[in-house]
């Protein structure tokens, strides 16, 4: 089995595959924790012991680790106690690691880096048109690959839960509002303004940029949501044509497979 780690700002996300084959990119088992950076080596080894208990996942079977993150002061602590339970070393890629995808940034994220690979890699011979992966997590993300397998470029938001949370800060009123589509766009109570403004103003923004994004290419990009929050965002429009919250780690296993020949 190959488990694969996503490490970031907010979550690590985790993801078993039991099929090695690089063409098999069903997901086994995933699992997501919250990023926090005061946990020592003991308490991570302690906490994924306690998940792979929890679930019946035999460590042993677990011959092979990536990780992909963004997050540099978690990385070596988290490869550190995946070795000390495993006893094998993970394979931490990044931007530079080798891939179809090409791209000329010191900047790109691994986690777009590997939004990017998994697009190109699932899609690109279906569709024969450049790619578009909206990624609603920390931040929202915009990663755009042409039918060549070169990233375009990337527009960076604030993350939806950043924007909820900078509005009302952790007072009484957060725990009142739950992301989902209120009945009407103007709203009559706190509540429902709020919901109003989170999903409709994300949405307006996501399909605006979406519509600016076709028009600066001179074509219409095929358009993938992924994120903890994409399965709130991609029922409501018709622009995203496709909906999978495991594909950053989908990405993660594909990068695994082109850097360990």
């Amino acid at each position: 089995m190959l488990l694969t780690v996503n490490i970031g700002n907010s979550s690590i996300r985790f993801g078993l595959f039991e099929n090695n084959n690089h063409h098999h990119l069903e997901c086994d088992r995933s699992w997501i924790i919250n990023t926090n950076p005061h946990r020592s080596l003991d308490e991570y080894i302690f906490l994924f012991k306690s998940i792979y208990h929890q679930n019946g996942i035999l460590s042993q079977l677990i011959k092979n680790i990536v990780i992909g993150s963004v997050v540099p002061s978690l990385t070596n602590i988290v490869e550190l106690s995946l070795y000390k339970i495993h006893k094998k070393k993970p394979i931490v890629v990044d931007r530079y690691s080798i891939s179809p995808v090409k791209h000329f940034s010191h900047q790109l994220g691994t986690d777009l880096y590997a939004n990017a690979i998994a697009a190109y890699t699932l899609y690109h011979k279906k569709k024969k048109k450049a790619l578009l992966v909206i990624d609603f997590g920390t931040a929202l993300s915009f990663t755009c690959i042409d039918k060549n397998g070169l990233i375009q470029g990337v527009v960076i938001a604030p993350g939806v839960k950043n924007s909820l949370f900078s509005l009302i800060g952790n007072t009484a009123l957060l725990s009142q509002v739950e992301l989902k589509k209120p009945s009407n766009i103007l709203g009559k109570y706190t509540e429902t303004c709020i919901q109003s403004g989170i999903i409709y103003g994300y949405l307006s923004m996501v399909e605006g940029l979406i519509n600016r994004i076709n028009k600066e290419l001179k074509k219409n990009c095929f358009v993938i949501a992924t994120g903890g929050l994409s399965h709130i965002y991609s029922p409501l429009t018709n622009s995203i044509h496709y909906e999978d919250k495991l594909h950053t780690i989908k990405g993660l296993k594909i990068l695994f497979y082109w850097n360990n020949k």
